[in-house]
């Protein structure tokens, strides 16, 4: 395949058959998509649509500035697309980075902001939004992605994910399976796809500790899923069930889907493998599961593939049950491997709260 650059490289990924773990029988089809496979991650679709829609619009100048708080994947997307492309890059990180990313983001040219200050309400997401803000300010004409809440985040997955998975396995697909972080590439993946197939059930996949699904704010070590803010990218209504997965869970997962599937991923992996080698049984034969695997496992050798790390932690052998335990969403605790159906009775308010607090954080730092 001849590419005129790598960004050609951000557009396609492979659609792989998975066996499932080993506690599971899944009865419909399982299928892995290899966004892993692309040269960063999955993120690489979202940063270069957003920037190629961003110099359409008018929004990002030739030689203007690039910045955006990130943690890992988009950070990398956006550095790389800005090095294909001529802008700087600033990324606002924080001390969860780990230290193969930043010298990845540093190689590729982007200038690494490490913020030191955790907050006591907002975390790291809300001093990281504080320090953007003060770059914003200090950089006229510097463009923020804004991830959380860009519409072209979701679109990135609308225009090419849906019809991709769509020519590949046609009308059979029973469910779809995605971490949500940002909420760009379940919900937009979602939106299409459920266009052209009836019946598509989607499934969500969080961290136990995350507040994206009316859960109370924990401190975890998972990281790319799961969120101490309501992204406004999350689009609830096209959302049928969610999975909350806790750390040993999903790191040991990652270990399961390695050792049974040959594929190195991160911990968004891991934990969709888990959530998906279940929800595969729940389906008849001559269907399709699918779920999206987002990132490779490099970034993580020295925490979900270091055994003295597991170990001192308390992760070791904390592999998820063969199914999850039933709750009731917005009142029962999620501990453990443990699902829900979303509400529809309108006694759930998906848009309150913390969507609302996010919203007002960004208009108190003047980046609205």
């Amino acid at each position: 395949m001849k590419c005129e650059s790598v960004l050609d490289l951000m557009k396609d990924s492979p659609l792989v058959a998975l066996r499932g773990r080993e506690v599971s029988n899944p009865v419909a089809g399982l299928w892995g998509k290899l966004e892993l496979s692309l040269p960063g991650s999955m993120k690489d679709r979202v940063a270069l649509n957003v920037i190629e829609e961003a110099e359409a619009a008018g929004e990002l100048e030739p030689g203007a500035v690039i910045a955006e708080s990130s943690s890992g994947s988009m950070a990398e997307g956006l550095a790389r697309v800005g090095t294909a492309k001529g802008y700087e890059v600033i990324i606002v990180t924080d001390p969860r980075i780990d230290p193969l990313t930043e010298r990845k983001l540093r190689a590729l040219g982007a200038v690494v902001d490490v913020v030191d200050v955790f907050h006591p309400e907002g975390g790291w997401q809300q001093t990281r939004l504080a320090r953007l803000g003060e770059i914003l300010r200090e950089r006229p004409g510097a463009f923020w992605p804004r991830q959380y809440d860009n519409r072209n985040n979701p679109g990135a997955y609308e225009k090419r994910m849906a019809r991709e998975l769509h020519s590949d396995l046609g009308n059979d697909i029973s469910a779809l399976v995605a971490s949500v972080g940002s909420g760009g590439s379940l919900c937009g993946t979602a939106r299409a796809l459920g266009e052209l197939v009836p019946n598509l059930r989607v499934v969500a996949v969080d961290a136990v500790g995350s507040a994206l699904f009316h859960q109370p704010k924990r401190k975890r070590l998972q990281s790319g899923h799961g969120n101490d803010i309501v992204a406004g990218n999350i689009d609830y209504s096209v959302i049928d069930e969610v999975h909350w997965i806790s750390d040993a869970e999903a790191y040991n997962g990652c270990r399961e889907l390695a050792r049974r599937e040959g594929i190195f991923g991160g911990g968004s992996a891991g934990a969709c493998y888990v959530a998906a080698s279940w929800v595969a049984e729940q389906f008849p034969a001559g269907s399709h599961v699918v779920t999206i695997l987002p990132d490779r496992g490099d970034r993580y050798h020295e925490t979900i593939y270091n055994d003295e790390f597991m170990a001192e932690h308390g992760l070791t052998g904390g592999g998820a049950a063969a199914r999850p335990r039933e709750l009731v969403y917005a009142r029962d605790v999620a501990e453990t491997w443990s699902r829900a159906e979303l509400p529809r009775d309108g006694e759930v308010d998906y848009f309150a709260s913390e969507i609302q607090r996010t919203a007002a954080l960004t208009d108190r730092l003047g980046l609205a």
